[in-house]
């Protein structure tokens, strides 16, 4: 086992501890185990000093402290269980990002209500992180049909999830979509209004919604932007516009929340690997050297996850109590050093390029 590995201790009703691991060899985990047992007036087995148990079980009687659910950490610095019981509602919540945040946030020990448009998938993800919950003991998730284009749908989603928990303590604004790359002569103005709809005006709705809930129990508030609202990318105009106008968006309801004990904060992924990465890959001409120039865009030499996302999100809303109003970029170093940015309209090099090789060739 490695220093960084987890070491559980489960604390039942019984006032026994049961510690859980390959072995306690390592010096860091078993370190922080004995400091836990110390501090709850145990005496440390010799079994734990050693390194040789695989489990551990030690009679106790704790009258000052109350049985506490496992499982939590020790040889870290917070709980597994760090957003127990906290309601949080994610839009677009059973796919991609989304879909990473809800299994993030239940292993948590929150209790997650997912929404989307699409019934059969939103079913499907919410049962598997129902039986994740039951393993566990904590945690849960609820699904909602919501098409955050509409108005009342979101009006409902904020209104039933208040009714069914009584508080709402984090809202991750999670739904959107990016159209297929074309310049501007080629977007219509409807195309345009249309994402601006999905991408901007339901962040706007389920923000207002919300808020007297989220005032209520000094929750907070995570909206998906992106990377490519700070530095722009090609033939993407109307979506650059949406995430750029989120983050804009974010950092005035800062203002506006923070005497009212809100954060509001936003995430920028990169490049990471979802199905609407997958959907760009199997459409384009080649789609390997597709994927790999993707990968090769970041200075980690990869496309990034989902959980990946899903652990900052859990970060912001559980631990990142002095936060607000800060737009996070999660990209693997997509934006460091420079990059080719000159092409010409038809892809071919340009005459600048041209004359410089051509100045190359003659000089060797």
């Amino acid at each position: 086992m490695r220093d960084n590995e987890k070491i559980i201790l489960d604390y039942v009703t019984d006032n026994k501890y049961y510690f859980t691991g390959n072995n306690f060899s390592c010096s860091k985990p078993a370190r922080e185990g004995r400091r836990r047992l110390a501090r709850d007036g145990i005496s440390c087995p010799p079994e734990l000093i050693k390194g040789q148990a695989s489990q551990i079980e030690i009679n106790s009687e704790l009258p000052n402290d109350p049985p506490r659910p496992g499982p939590w950490l020790i040889g870290g610095l917070m709980s597994n269980l760090r957003y127990k019981d906290k309601v949080t509602i994610i839009t677009g919540g059973s796919s991609g990002i989304g879909k990473g945040c809800a299994n993030e946030f239940v292993k948590a020990g929150a209790r997650v209500v997912i929404c989307c448009n699409d019934g059969t998938e939103g079913s499907t993800v919410t049962m598997a992180l129902d039986e994740l919950a039951q393993r566990q003991g904590a945690g849960e998730a609820f699904f909602t049909f919501c098409d955050v284009r509409n108005t009342e749908d979101i009006q409902r989603l904020i209104a039933d999830t208040a009714s069914r928990y009584g508080k709402i303590d984090c809202l991750i604004n999670n739904a959107g979509w990016h159209p297929a790359h074309k310049p501007i002569d080629e977007f219509s103005v409807e195309e345009f209004r249309d994402l601006l709809n999905l991408n901007l005006v339901s962040v706007f709705t389920a923000c207002k919604f919300a808020l007297p809930h989220l005032r209520a129990a000094k929750g907070n508030i995570i909206n998906m932007s992106s990377l490519v609202a700070t530095m722009g990318q090609k033939h993407a105009t109307t979506y650059v516009a949406t995430k750029g106008a989120i983050t804009a968006f974010t950092k005035a309801l800062a203002i506006d929340e923070s005497p009212l004990g809100v954060r509001v904060n936003s995430v920028s992924p990169g490049n990471i690997y979802t199905p609407l990465w997958q959907e760009a890959i199997d459409a384009a001409p080649d789609p390997e050297l597709f994927r790999s120039e993707g990968e090769a865009a970041q200075v980690v030499g990869r496309l990034g996850r989902a959980d990946e996302v899903a652990r900052l999100c859990l970060f912001i809303a559980a631990e990142a109590t002095f936060t607000t109003g800060v737009d996070h970029i999660i990209s693997g170093g997509a934006e460091l050093g420079y990059g080719r940015k000159s092409v010409s309209l038809n892809g071919q090099p340009t005459q600048k390029e041209k004359a410089i090789v051509e100045k190359l060739i003659k000089s060797t």
